[in-house]
Formats: structure tokens, sequence, C-alpha cells
């Protein structure tokens, strides 16, 4: 394991509070692991509306792909989709990710200033069992600060058979590491990892981490589809870096697209 060279001199820094959501052993375990199951997040009623609401877009996703071929980058019919800015197309996943309990969740482990960094669902069909690659968050598009939020939220429940989280404990607190490509995969920083534990959750739940802890989701090896859907958070300012390592970011990108990269704290007070 090599750090990206955009990396150098990273220190992570632990969360002190005051605390919204989480309890204290929460955080601690936030802050040395680089991640934290949490239990019924959404209650069966929001369940049921959001999991009904993706589901359109996701069916549509699946139609796009078969017009291109059946796959696109890491997307793939009957395999995996990715179904991305979902709150720029819907008023009630807008509302949910600037709502409870993701607000709390915010102040907890990101600051009083936050913005919407990315959303997206992820399905991972039965038709093509297939593993998504060790990585962290951080590197697909590099972001300043390194350290923002994933919330890997379970909209089936996620088992280590259909390919729940699976993450390396304590690794986030180095920095972004290198990255390679692998096709048709995506991005991997290593291919294993003696420490690797799995984190199952139920539906409802969400596994949420540092967009610097490594994790992957292995295969769907059941006959129903896995749904999750993700939601990042990064502190307002956030800028994502365009260039090609080792030399130099050629330019720096504000994090802050009205319509999908919104505030949803405001000196620590919901904006929703």
């Amino acid at each position: 394991m090599k750090l990206h060279p955009w990396s150098q001199g990273f220190e992570w820094r632990d969360h002190t509070g005051p605390l919204r959501l989480l309890t204290e052993a929460q955080r601690s375990q936030f802050d040395q692991d680089g991640y934290v199951v949490l239990a019924d997040m959404l209650s069966p009623d929001q369940l049921d509306a959001v999991v009904e609401e993706i589901d359109a877009f996701e069916a549509a996703e699946e139609e796009r792909l078969l017009g291109h071929g059946g796959r696109q980058v890491i997307s793939e019919a009957g395999a995996i989709t990715f179904t991305t800015h979902l709150v720029a197309r819907s008023e009630g996943l807008r509302k949910l990710a600037s709502s409870e309990p993701f607000t709390s969740l915010c102040h907890d482990l990101v600051g009083p200033d936050v913005r919407l960094y990315w959303d997206q669902a992820v399905y991972k069909k039965p038709e093509k069992p297939r593993r998504f690659p060790w990585h962290q968050d951080n590197g697909y598009t590099f972001v300043e600060p390194e350290a923002y939020l994933t919330c890997w939220v379970a909209l089936t429940d996620a088992t280590e058979d259909n390919g729940c989280p699976q993450v390396v404990p304590g690794l986030h607190r180095g920095g972004t590491l290198r990255h390679r490509y692998v096709d048709p995969l995506g991005f991997e920083c290593f291919d294993g990892h003696l420490d690797a534990v799995v984190a199952p959750v139920g539906a409802g739940g969400m596994v949420a981490f540092s967009s610097l802890t490594p994790h992957l989701t292995g295969p769907n090896l059941t006959d129903s589809v896995r749904k999750a859907y993700i939601l990042q958070y990064a502190p307002d300012g956030a800028q994502a870096l365009r260039g090609q390592p080792p030399a130099e970011p050629i330019d720096r990108v504000p994090c802050r697209d009205p319509h999908r990269q919104f505030l949803v704290l405001q000196s620590g007070k919901p904006l929703s």
C-alpha cells in the first residue's frame, strides 16, 4: 500500500462532541475503526417510500444500460447498477437527505456546516455475481478535506451472502491510498487484507464510514436484488481536485452544485 501523492501530511482528527445521535461508544468506534453500524435509521414507512421511489429510477437506469450495450464504465445491467444524483430528480429523496437522522449524524461526524456531496442507489443483481473491489471513496475523486462521511443505507437486508459492506478498521487514519483501475470492477487500493471485517446491516439501518475507510461489497450469491442508497456528506467549502498524479492538481472545483450539493447544516442547524 502506498499513499496517494496528494495525501502527504494528512492527520486524522478525532471527533469531540457534543453528540446528537451517536453514543460515546459509537463515536469512539468510528474514530478508531473508521465505521459504525447503526440499526433502524429509517422507519418501516420511510423505508417503503424510499424503496418505491428509487426502484422506479433504477428500472429506468437498467433500461438505459441495455440500450447502450448493457454496460457503461462500472455499471452493468443484470450485475450492478449505480443510479446517481437522485436528489436532483426527487423532492422526497432531497428531503430525506436533509432530514433526521442524517443531519444529526453530520453534526456528530462532519461539522457545523455540511453539504451533501454525492448520492446514488447501488443495486447488486443476482444474475451476474460480482464483487466491488477494495477502495476508499476518496480514491475515486480526490476531495479536500479528505475525510468526509458516507452513509450506506440498506434498503434490503444486507448480508455477507448478498454483498454487504466489508471494511478494514483503522486504515482511515492514514489518509488516501493510491488506487489503480481494475476493469470492469472499478478502482482498487489493494486486493485483500487480513484485518477485514464483515458489516452486515438490516433493512432501514446503515453502515456509516469515513471516505478514507477501505471497503468492498462481495458478490450477491442469493436470488434477490441487494439494494442500497448511499448518501455522502462533506464540510462546506470542500473541493474536488482535478489532475493526473503525481503532478500537482491543475484545478480545484468547489463541491456546491445547487441542485445536488446543497447545505444540510449551517452553524449546526438543519436547513430542511
